[in-house]
């Protein structure tokens, strides 16, 4: 029986590869079993990394309310608390843009809460 040389296919696998960890450090870019594991490393980071962004942006907005509460006297956690017991429908994440491209708006929540 003949044998079916695999010189077109596995080229257009390997070049497919090697685009794929272009910029790579070492033999990370270029050496074909390397670079295969360098991108499935790359690939599972990835995907983690992308749920952990929003874990972190998170952290990144409590973080803003709290310093822009700490300023009018009051805790992160009391001002929540309060804002849950008022029904005022801010999230976080524009608490924190409030907190640093308007303070004075956001001292004007914090006096109105608290009255």
């Amino acid at each position: 029986m003949t044998r079916v040389s695999a010189g077109v296919t596995r080229r257009r696998r390997h070049n497919k590869l090697t685009t794929a960890t272009k910029g790579y450090r070492g033999a990370r870019n270029n050496r074909y079993k390397t670079a295969k594991e360098a991108l499935i490393h790359a690939r599972a980071y990835a995907y983690r990394d992308r749920r952990n962004r929003k874990r972190d942006i998170r952290r990144l907005w409590i973080v803003r309310v709290n310093a822009a509460c700490r300023e009018g006297g009051m805790t992160y956690a009391q001002f929540m608390n309060t804002l849950k017991r008022q029904n005022v429908l801010l999230n976080r994440k524009m608490l924190a843009e409030i907190a640093v491209r308007h303070p004075g708006a956001f001292k004007n929540i914090m006096t109105s809460i608290q009255a």
